[in-house]
């Protein structure tokens, strides 16, 4: 932790003793991720791995064979915590994702109902392909994201801790797909691109692949450490400085907001939900590098990856080849001018 001359109080050592523990080992787990899933350590795996440890759901797109699938069941491996995986299809009913009361006939107590738990009820869940659900389905797992419970039967039954989910999808192929909900979209926290491999990566992949079955990490935590981690992550100041930066990037990037002609550029804006996977997953970084505070580059990095899905564009936009990211980039000069302002 970045110490100052004076001593640090007991609670301080205490907090600083546990972040140090807690950076090796997320340092091991990235470590043995790189080692499972070759390449794009910076731009995906790090904030894959922060996110979840905040509690932030994922949303993880790119072309079909790139290990969208390996990359969660290697996740859940290194985290130490129950994965299961839904292989979404148009078939797919709700009941076979959050499951189902089935008839049980019981020597001594006759026919009764029980409940038979589905994939949804695991620490880390993956959602493969979960545009090629139908709505109805898509639909069965926002409650499960935003309240970690479920209803059955008029039943609530709540999912273990920690809870997350990791959504795939194809960035080909749209044929037979239903494009999630705005309100789904929300939930998840950040959106994470699957880049192709550079040369080097595909030859130490093709190196590497000799077995028909991957090498998972061994765990590098469990769920004990990982509610603990995120209980003491909330200990990270986050000034009002760039709390008040982050809100400026909302509100810019509502329709009408960001300057002249934006109305005609933004179908829908970000929600104060994306600002708080901003402000969850800033802490965790933070915490993660020793820091007792959130920096202005913590925000900067998440900015991306927790709007490109949330904000939706016009159709003028896409006519003229304006993208999120074209957009977020003056967003954030214009929320610094107006905080000198």
């Amino acid at each position: 932790m970045n110490r100052s001359t004076k001593p640090l109080s007991p609670q301080a050592q205490d907090l600083d003793a546990r972040a140090r523990f807690f950076a090796e080992k997320v340092g091991g787990l990235l470590a043995s991720l790189q080692r499972s899933f070759v390449g794009s350590r910076e731009e995906l795996l790090v904030p894959m791995v922060h996110a979840s440890l905040a509690g932030c759901h994922i949303l993880l797109e790119g072309m079909p064979g790139l290990g969208k699938t390996l990359l969660a069941k290697a996740l859940a491996a290194g985290l130490g915590v129950g994965y299961a995986r839904i292989q979404c299809t148009p078939d797919l009913m709700p009941s076979d994702v959050i499951g189902t009361e089935i008839l049980d006939e019981r020597e001594g107590t006759g026919l009764s109902f029980r409940f038979r738990e589905g994939p949804v009820f695991a620490n880390l869940v993956l959602a493969d392909e979960i545009n090629r659900a139908t709505p109805k389905t898509q639909s069965a797992l926002l409650e499960a994201m935003e309240e970690g419970q479920v209803t059955v039967a008029g039943k609530t039954k709540a999912l273990p801790e920690p809870f997350m989910l990791i959504g795939t999808q194809n960035s080909i192929e749209m044929e037979g797909t239903y494009p999630l909900p705005e309100a789904q979209l929300d939930r998840f926290g950040l959106h994470l691109l699957v880049p192709y491999p550079s040369r080097g990566d595909l030859e130490a992949i093709l190196e590497s692949r000799t077995s028909f079955h991957a090498t998972l990490p061994e765990a590098s935590l469990d769920s004990a450490s990982i509610l603990e981690l995120r209980k003491l992550s909330e200990n990270v100041v986050l000034s009002p400085q760039l709390r008040r930066y982050v809100a400026e990037i909302l509100l810019l990037s509502q329709p009408g907001m960001g300057g002249d002609g934006q109305a005609l550029l933004v179908k829908l804006g970000a929600s104060p939900r994306a600002g708080l996977s901003i402000l969850r997953t800033a802490r965790m970084k933070a915490f993660l590098a020793g820091r007792f505070h959130v920096s202005k580059d913590d925000i900067d990095e998440l900015v991306l990856p927790a709007l490109r899905h949330r904000v939706l564009l016009g159709y003028e936009a896409k006519a003229r080849g304006i993208d999120v990211a074209e957009l977020l980039s003056a967003w954030m000069e214009q929320a610094q001018q107006r905080m000198r302002g």
